[in-house]
């Protein structure tokens, strides 16, 4: 027997516990909430990492050094031997073309160009960052590079 024929004999859905309802029911009186507390009034709820009171986790564990992890900026990578596979010669490259080609997911982040792979044809690549490897196989396979300049975050005054 399999589990789709084990559904609509025994139903499929499990009727909810009416709780409250007499002590013979189990779960009568309190209605499995105990006595006093916060968890017995209505309207709580246990936020993450809630502990009865007691410090939380990670309030007890000591915190050190610093991460960058949040100030990295993330790039849509491709090789030039990618590049070799997807476009054809004499094309411009740029991440929206790449994404409309489907070799990158979107145009929403910069793109990055890396040397892995070879290359025969002659390609326009304008992007964010190139590697040299890269630089220099687009160059002698008679490409050109365009590297858009960096937008650096400064205050609105």
């Amino acid at each position: 027997m399999m589990i789709h024929e084990i559904t609509p004999i025994a139903g499929r859905y499990k009727a909810r516990r009416r709780v409250g309802r007499g002590h013979s029911s189990g779960t009568g009186k309190t209605s499995g909430r105990g006595h006093k507390g916060a968890a017995s009034r209505s309207g709580w709820k246990r936020r993450l990492g809630y502990e009865g009171g007691q410090m939380p986790l990670f309030r007890r564990i000591p915190k050190r050094g610093f991460s960058n992890a949040r100030f990295r900026r993330l790039y849509h990578v491709v090789n030039i031997g990618r590049l070799e596979a997807s476009c054809a010669e004499g094309a411009e490259v740029t991440a929206k073309s790449l994404a409309e080609a489907g070799v990158v997911r979107d145009s929403a982040r910069p793109l990055k160009v890396l040397g892995d792979g070879e290359l025969t044809k002659t390609l326009h690549v304008t992007a964010a960052k190139f590697s040299a490897g890269a630089k220099a196989k687009i160059e002698t396979a008679g490409g050109t590079v365009y590297e858009l300049a960096e937008v650096k975050w400064t205050r609105k005054t």
